[in-house]
This record gives C-alpha cells, sequence and structure tokens, in this order.
C-alpha cells in the first residue's frame, strides 16, 4: 500500500501561484508515476499532469501547459505542483494520485485550491 497526503492549498487572486505538495510513504518503490487531478464543483475529476518516478517524464494538460510544473524529489518521496498564473477557472480540489503501472491505484485526499477573481 501507499499513502499519499497532499498540501499547499488555499485561496489566492487571479494571476497568483500556489504550490502544491503530495508527501508518499509506504511501498513507495511500487511507484511507477505519480499525477495530479482536479475536480470543480459539478465536474468530473479531471488530468492535470503526470510524472514517472524515475525518469522524471512529464505530461500536462493543455489547459496548464505553460503554467503549471511538476516535479518530485525522490528522496523526500515527493510531488510537487507549481501553479502559476492562476485563473478562476483552476478552482477545484486536487487529488494526488500514484501507480504501479499505467493506471492510478493509490489517491490522497485532495486539497481545495480556489482562485477569485
Amino acid at each position: 500500500q501507499v499513502q499519499l497526503v497532499e498540501s499547499g492549498g488555499g485561496l489566492v487572486q487571479a494571476g497568483g501561484s500556489l504550490r502544491l505538495s503530495c508527501a508518499a510513504s509506504g511501498r513507495t518503490l511500487s511507484i511507477f508515476r505519480m499525477g495530479w487531478f482536479r475536480q470543480a464543483p459539478g465536474k468530473e475529476r479531471e488530468f492535470v499532469t503526470s510524472i514517472t518516478w524515475s525518469g522524471g517524464s512529464t505530461d500536462y494538460a493543455d489547459s496548464v501547459k505553460g503554467r503549471f510544473t511538476i516535479s518530485r524529489d525522490n528522496a523526500k518521496n515527493t510531488m510537487y505542483l507549481q501553479m502559476n498564473s492562476l485563473r478562476p477557472e483552476d478552482t477545484a480540489v486536487y487529488y494526488c494520485g500514484a501507480g504501479r503501472s499505467y493506471t492510478y491505484d493509490y489517491w490522497g485526499q485532495g486539497t481545495q485550491v480556489t482562485v477569485s477573481s
């Protein structure tokens, strides 16, 4: 099992920045990929970005390319999401996920990000 704990959410004005963290514990050696997803009220959960744990290969949703940056610190078993130029439409609960292959097997509890206009 892998446990994931997100932190760093909050309220920010449009154009501002936030950095989210996701700390992994447990069987972290089994992790192949980690990613961030988000869910806005009344909408389905959507993919934001992902990173492979060993090689650091990244992928981004078109809506966040150029504004968000995913990174990881293997020594700390922690993944980060640097979010710049935030927009009101980025408001959502952000979830951290981890998987042993190309699916996500573990999820964090989520952290709220609210961007005011």
